[in-house]
Formats: C-alpha cells, sequence, structure tokens
C-alpha cells in the first residue's frame, strides 16, 4: 500500500513538475546554473572512471582471449563494444546518482525543512517546476555528452594499455576499435542515457521533496535517492537492453 501511494505522489509531483514555467527568462537563467552544476562539474569523475575502466576491460579482455589463432583486433573491438554498450551509460550513469542524485536530494530536502518551498508556494510559484524541472532539462541535455565523453576517454584507456604493455600494438587495438562498428550503438547508448538522467533526476527531487523533519531526514533521502535510482537504472538498462537490441 505504502509503494501505490509513493508512485502516485510521485506522478503527482511529476505533473507539477513537466507543466509550463511561469517565467522562461528566470527558467534558462537557472538552466545554465543547472547544466554547469549537473554537467560541467561531473567532467572530472567521469574521465577518471572512464579512463581506468577502459584500461582494465582491454586487460581483462587480452587475458581471457588467449588463443593463439583469434587476432588481436579482436580485444580493441571487445573494449569498444563493452564501453559503447554498457560501461559509459550504465557505469557512469550509476557514478552519477550518487553525486549528482544524493546533491539534488539534498539541495531540495534542504530547502522543504528551512521553509524555502513554502515560503515559494506562498509567493505563487510552483516549486516543483521552479525546482526540478530546470534540472531535469539540464540533465536530459547535458548527460549524453558525459557519456561520449566517457566513451572517447574509456577507448583511450584501453590504447593506453596498447602503448605502454605488451599486450598488443597500438595499431592492432586501433585496427580492432574501427572494426566493424555499427552508428546504432552510440544511438542506443545515448537513448539509455537520457532515461537514466531522467531517473536521477526525479527520483532525487521527489525524495528531497517530501521530506519532512530535519537534518537526518535530508540525509536518508540522499540515500534513498542513490539506492532506489541505482535499483531503477539496473532495472531500465535490462528493459532498455531487450526493446533496442532484441
Amino acid at each position: 500500500m505504502n509503494l501505490i501511494k509513493d508512485i502516485g505522489a510521485y506522478l503527482l509531483l511529476m505533473s507539477q513538475v513537466v507543466s509550463r514555467p511561469d517565467r522562461w527568462r528566470i527558467f534558462f537563467q537557472r538552466l545554465k546554473t543547472e547544466l554547469y552544476a549537473i554537467g560541467v562539474d561531473s567532467f572530472g569523475i567521469v574521465a577518471i572512471v572512464s579512463l581506468f575502466s577502459g584500461a582494465v576491460v582491454a586487460i581483462q579482455v587480452a587475458y581471457n582471449i588467449d588463443n593463439p589463432l583469434l587476432p588481436k583486433t579482436l580485444i580493441g573491438f571487445s573494449t569498444r563494444q563493452m564501453i559503447v554498450l554498457e560501461f559509459a551509460p550504465t557505469m557512469v550513469s550509476l557514478i552519477l546518482a550518487g553525486k549528482v542524485g544524493s546533491s539534488i536530494a539534498s539541495e531540495i530536502g534542504t530547502m522543504r525543512i528551512s521553509g524555502q518551498i513554502d515560503a515559494l508556494e506562498i509567493m505563487g510559484i510552483n516549486p516543483a517546476n521552479f525546482l526540478i524541472f530546470p534540472k531535469l532539462v539540464a540533465a536530459t541535455l547535458i548527460n549524453p555528452a558525459l557519456i561520449i565523453f566517457g566513451m572517447y576517454i574509456g577507448i583511450i584507456g584501453g590504447y593506453l594499455i596498447a602503448v605502454f604493455t605488451n599486450l598488443l600494438t597500438p595499431d592492432e587495438f586501433i585496427s580492432g576499435v574501427q572494426l566493424d562498428f555499427e552508428s546504432f550503438t552510440v544511438f542506443y547508448a545515448l537513448i539509455k542515457t537520457a532515461v537514466f538522467a531522467i531517473i536521477i533526476v526525479t527520483m532525487a527531487g521527489f525524495q528531497g521533496y517530501i521530506v519532512n523533519g530535519g537534518s537526518i531526514q535530508v540525509g536518508k533521502a540522499s540515500t534513498k535517492t542513490v539506492v532506489y535510482a541505482s535499483v531503477l537504472i539496473i532495472l531500465f538498462n535490462l528493459l532498455l537492453t531487450q526493446l533496442l537490441l532484441t
């Protein structure tokens, strides 16, 4: 029963979030701020995770391809496929659920317990739209850029392993990366990323918006955001993969 109640409250809140902004000029100002907060501030951690993930994937693939009859270009090919299809969109989104999701939940939760959201309502402003909608649009726009950046850095990580070890030559790795490339794989990854961005922001906004209590409840809301968003990302990853790749 609580689950049904929470789903209903979530849907009602989202109907307020996606309503038309009262003032477009203020919306675009907040959108620019959120693009920086959600996207630009995340490039560093995305680069670090993607670089080492690409390197580890290349090593693991090389370790498992020990048959001399198999060309070493398969290492580059497999690394590209694993990074583009799964590691970049899913792993990075899970990390963003922790970084961005907890931050949004804490911000909105703090505004709720401090009375700022009530003040917005008294002023005749739709607080759900004012606070969450710019974040939702910003994440939907910037997260695909983060994922493409993560793909590029991940492949560079695999290339660096090829350069600094004897697993294979750089030319063999590059040939494998270019082998049988299908642009749909990138399109598929970007679709997943957009869905994951919506999950992260809406779940964080919902958990922060319904906080009732003090700072301890704000911390619990942040934790719930990370847990619930991560579970939903994994679930929708399966559903979208089944829908788009089969």
